[in-house]
C-alpha cells in the first residue's frame, strides 16, 4: 500500500521538524518527508491542508480490562477508543484477572491486540506474583513474552527489603520498573485529598505525604539498586519537586502525570459526583500548578490518560462505595489541546509530552516521524472542535468531560500506514 499525506503541518518533536510538507508511506514505513522518492506513485492520498501531522500518541497507562473484566471493557473496544483519541501505541497495566504475571497472559493480550489491529499494545508485567508484593514475578520470562516494563500499581510492597531485592534483580537485566508511589498505611480508607474540600464534604482524606513519603523511599531504593525507574500518576507539587531533585542528581528516573490531574482539582468533588472519584485523588490548585510547571519544564516528560473504563453500575453508588477511575483515552488529544488553548504549552511541546516523551521513558519503538520508521501518525484539525461523547467507542462512559466542547478533532489515526481511525 502506497499512501501520500499532502500539505500537512508536520511536527516531529524528536527532530524539531515543524513545517508544511508531504509524507509518503510504503510497506508500513515512512519512505520520504517532502518530495516523493523516485518511482513512487501513491495509490491513495489524503488531502491534509489545514491539518497537523504528528507522531501517533503514546499512552503509558490504558486499562484494557481484558482478560477478566469484560463488563468494563475489552481489548477491541478500548484500543478502538484509543485510536479515536489519536493513540497509536499504548501500555496496559498488569491488573487483569488473572494478573499479568505469566507469559500466557502477556501472549493472550498481544494476540488479541493484533487481531483488533487498532493500536500497538505494550504490556506492563507484574513486578510481584499476583501483585501481592511478596514474591518476585518471572520478570525475564515476561520480558521475553513482550512486556516492556514492570510494576505493582497501587498494590505496595509492604516489605522494603523484598522491594529492594526486586529492584536489584530488575537492574541486573536492565529492566524498567514503574512506581505508583503511595504509602498504603497513609492512604488506607481515604477517598479524597486531605484538605478543606474533604473536610467540608466529610470524606476521609489521603494526605499529600501518602505520595511523598513513598516517593522518597522509592527514590532512595532506585539510587541504591541502580534500576531504571519510571514514576507514574504523580499528583503533588512536592512529589514532582522530589523527581526534579533526583534527576538533578543523575538518577535514571522519568515521570508521567494523568492528563485529568492537569485540568481538575479536588474542588470538582463539591457535588459528590463519583465521576471525579480517582486514585490517587485529585489534589489542590497549587498541586495542579506544580504539575503543570513540571510538564512545561520537562521534569515530567509524559502525559497519559490513565484510562480506567467502568460499567455504569460502578459509579452509581454513594461516592465512597463507587470504583475510582475516569474513562478518557478517547479524548486524549482534544483534552490535551486545552493546555495549548490555555497558553500553558506550545503545540510542539505538548506533542512531545504525548509521543516522544513517553516513548523514551519506556524505550518504546514509537513517538517520532522519521524516514525508515513506522508510519504511526495522527492527523488532526487544531481549528475544529470535538463535542465529547457525541460518538463514544469505549465501553466505559465514566467520563466527567462528556458534553464539553474541546479544541481539536482527530481526523485520521494511522498505524503502520494503515488507517485505524477516520472521523
Amino acid at each position: 500500500m502506497k499512501l501520500s499525506i499532502l500539505g500537512a503541518r508536520v511536527i516531529d518533536p524528536t527532530s524539531g521538524l515543524d513545517q508544511v510538507t508531504d509524507i509518503h508511506i510504503e510497506a508500513c514505513k515512512i519512505v520520504a518527508l517532502g518530495a516523493a522518492p523516485a518511482g513512487f506513485t501513491a495509490l491513495e492520498t489524503i488531502d491534509a491542508k489545514g491539518l497537523v501531522a504528528a507522531p501517533g500518541l503514546v499512552d503509558l497507562n490504558v486499562a484494557l480490562r481484558e482478560p477478566g473484566y469484560s463488563r468494563k471493557g475489552s481489548i477491541a473496544s478500548e484500543t478502538r477508543a484509543a485510536a479515536a483519541g489519536g493513540v497509536t501505541s499504548l501500555c496496559c497495566p498488569p491488573k487483569t484477572k488473572p494478573v499479568l504475571d505469566t507469559s500466557a497472559v502477556a501472549e493472550l493480550i498481544l494476540d488479541r491486540a493484533r487481531e483488533a489491529g487498532n493500536t500497538k499494545v505494550f504490556p506492563i508485567g507484574a513486578l510481584s506474583k499476583g501483585l501481592d508484593g511478596e514474591q518476585l514475578a518471572e520478570l525475564v520470562a515476561l520480558r521475553d513474552a513482550g512486556c516492556v516494563a514492570f510494576g505493582n500499581g497501587l498494590e505496595s510492597f509492604r516489605n522494603a527489603r523484598t522491594l529492594c531485592r526486586a529492584l536489584e534483580y530488575a537492574a541486573t537485566f536492565d529492566l524498567t520498573v514503574i512506581f505508583n508511589s503511595q504509602d498504603h498505611d497513609l492512604a488506607e480508607g481515604g477517598l479524597a485529598h486531605e484538605g478543606p474540600t474533604a473536610s467540608f464534604l466529610g470524606l476521609p482524606g489521603i494526605p499529600e505525604t501518602a505520595e511523598t513519603v513513598a516517593l522518597a523511599r522509592d527514590l532512595l531504593l532506585v539510587e541504591q539498586s541502580g534500576v531504571r525507574a519510571h514514576f507514574s500518576q504523580l499528583t503533588s507539587a512536592r512529589g514532582v519537586a522530589l523527581i526534579a531533585q533526583a534527576q538533578a542528581r543523575g538518577l535514571p528516573v522519568t515521570a508521567d502525570v494523568a492528563l485529568y490531574q492537569l485540568i481538575l482539582t479536588d474542588e470538582a468533588l463539591i457535588d459528590f459526583s463519583s465521576l471525579y472519584h480517582v486514585q490517587p485523588p485529585l489534589r489542590t490548585r497549587a498541586d495542579r500548578d506544580g504539575l503543570r510547571a513540571a510538564v512545561k519544564s520537562g521534569v515530567v516528560s509524559a502525559i497519559s490518560s490513565h484510562h480506567q473504563p467502568h460499567e455504569r453500575d460502578a459509579k452509581l453508588a454513594p461516592f465512597g462505595a463507587t470504583e475510582p477511575g475516569i474513562s478518557s483515552v478517547e479524548l486524549l488529544l482534544p483534552l490535551a489541546m486545552t493546555l495549548v488553548e490555555d497558553g500553558l504549552l506550545d503545540l510542539p511541546t505538548l506533542l512531545s509530552r504525548l509521543s516522544a516523551g513517553p516513548a523514551e521513558a519506556l524505550r518504546l519503538p514509537a513517538g517520532k516521524l522519521a524516514v525508515g520508521g513506522a508510519a504511526d501518525i495522527v492527523l488532526f484539525d487544531p481549528a475544529a472542535s470535538t463535542v465529547a461523547g457525541e460518538t463514544w467507542l469505549s465501553k466505559g462512559e465514566n467520563c466527567p468531560f462528556i458534553g464539553h466542547s474541546l479544541p481539536g478533532v482527530v481526523r485520521y489515526t494511522l498505524v503502520d500506514g494503515r488507517i485505524s481511525h477516520q472521523a
